[in-house]
């Protein structure tokens, strides 16, 4: 071969070998710049001054990655120790000043005003406490009054109703008797006098109706000391029947038993 052609490939070896350096460099620059200076790695390069015969051609052997080496870390800076803060100093005490003698007049001048003030307050506490007395007394006498008058009013009711009561008795007892006036009036117009009649003798008699005034039964109470006129009479009320009953209805219960009594010189 001629000497021209033993040279082109070296020179194309050489070529790819200076690129694929400058790429490594460029990679490192970018991922693994530290700032700090490193020494480059040697790079071998192959020269070839002539080739004896046609063979495959050699791979080139990849070149070692370069070591990227870790950052330093910054050393701790150490906390400053804080300085104890001095103790503040102890105040001097200072003595009260002395009362002066308008300080004690004032004091006591308050102290008066204040005696004065709880003594008008008690005499306050004391006028409430016997207004509020007097004002519970008038209460209960009132209230004593309301119920006397009530007591009054009630005593009043109960004489007039007493009253009322004893006019209506008075009232129903005359005409009771009024009734039975004319009942014995009404029976001795039947009473046959017998001739041995001496004196004016009573005969007492308990006579029995019915409301319509028949006479039930008739039975001597009480003897006049003539058998003739007791006879006489007790014959005279069985033949007056019925006898005249009164026509009030609240009267009519009454006349179911009555007491009459005769004397021959009525």
């Amino acid at each position: 071969m001629p000497p021209a052609e033993r040279k082109k490939p070296s020179r194309k070896w050489a070529i790819a070998l200076a690129v694929l350096v400058h790429l490594i460099f460029a990679v490192v620059l970018i991922f693994g710049i530290d700032w700090q200076t490193k020494e480059a790695s040697p790079v071998m390069a192959e020269l070839w001054s002539s080739v004896s015969a046609p063979a495959t051609k050699p791979v080139p052997k990849p070149e070692p990655a370069p070591r990227l080496e870790p950052k330093p870390q910054p050393k701790p800076v150490p906390k400053p120790v804080p300085k104890p803060e001095p103790k503040p100093k102890p105040e001097p005490k200072l003595e009260p000043p002395k009362p002066v003698k308008a300080d004690i007049e004032l004091k006591d001048k308050e102290k008066e005003k204040e005696k004065k003030r709880k003594e008008e307050e008690q005499e306050k506490k004391k006028a409430e406490a016997e207004k509020k007395l007097k004002e519970q007394a008038l209460k209960v006498q009132k209230t004593m009054l309301e119920a006397e008058q009530i007591a009054l009013d009630k005593q009043r009711e109960a004489a007039e109703a007493a009253r009322l009561q004893s006019a209506a008795q008075a009232a129903s007892q005359r005409l009771m008797n009024d009734a039975i006036s004319r009942i014995s009036s009404h029976i001795r117009r039947f009473v046959v006098m017998p001739p041995d009649v001496v004196g004016n003798p009573q005969a007492e008699f308990d006579v029995f109706l019915i409301p319509t005034g028949e006479v039930l039964n008739v039975k001597l109470s009480r003897s006049s000391g003539n058998p003739a006129y007791d006879s006489a009479v007790e014959r005279a009320i069985r033949k007056a029947s019925p006898l005249p009953l009164p026509t009030d209805p609240s009267l009519i219960g009454r006349f179911r038993e009555l007491k009459l009594k005769f004397r021959p010189n009525e």
